[in-house]
């Protein structure tokens, strides 16, 4: 086993990123305090074609240092808006036909593992502040809930994390088509 050179990679270029079928997925970053989060976030939704991120509220926007440490060009590559009221985000986005949901622990929330995706629409997900999670305002106009079960002491994972694993589980089920499993 050999470990490969990044010349060995193949990635595609930003123009060729920028023009290729992206994942029917909008991310939603909502009041996100850490600009290495962010950062973070761009980074993932570059690796699985991502078609955009929303940034919200006191969220960081590029050109920023702490983003551009984190996201290695990525915020070349991921289209982005910035907007200050996520409700009227996620209410025209429900207007364009977009599924929302929000990734947050709650009473009536799907398990991930249990969630199934339906290739004839098109999903945003809400990741919300790090301290606060997802205001109670923006769950109300949720078509669902996503939590991640974990097993250990911790009620929760960094936004980052939860965002690699959202992303990562909702790009396979859409791309292999495992929303028949």
């Amino acid at each position: 086993m050999k470990k490969l050179k990044n010349s060995e990679l193949n990635r595609i270029s930003v123009n060729e990123f920028k023009n290729s079928s992206k994942t029917p997925l909008i991310v939603i970053l909502d009041n996100i305090r850490s600009a290495h989060n962010v950062g973070s976030i761009f980074r993932t939704c570059d690796a699985f074609l991502i078609n955009q991120i929303f940034l919200c509220g006191i969220t960081a926007i590029p050109p920023n240092k702490e983003i551009r440490k984190t996201a290695l060009g990525s915020t070349e590559s991921v289209d982005w808006k910035y907007f200050e009221n996520i409700v009227e985000v996620v209410k025209n986005l429900k207007k364009e036909g977009y599924h929302i949901i929000a990734i947050e622990q709650a009473n009536e929330s799907i398990k991930l593992e249990n969630f199934k995706t339906d290739n004839n629409k098109k999903y945003a997900v809400i990741f919300g502040n790090e301290v606060n999670g997802i205001d109670q305002n923006v769950m109300d106009i949720c078509n669902n809930v996503i939590e991640i079960p974990q097993f250990g002491t911790k009620h929760s994972l960094n936004v980052s994390v939860s965002a690699g694993i959202i992303i990562w589980d909702i790009f396979s089920k859409i791309t292999f088509n495992q929303s028949d499993l």
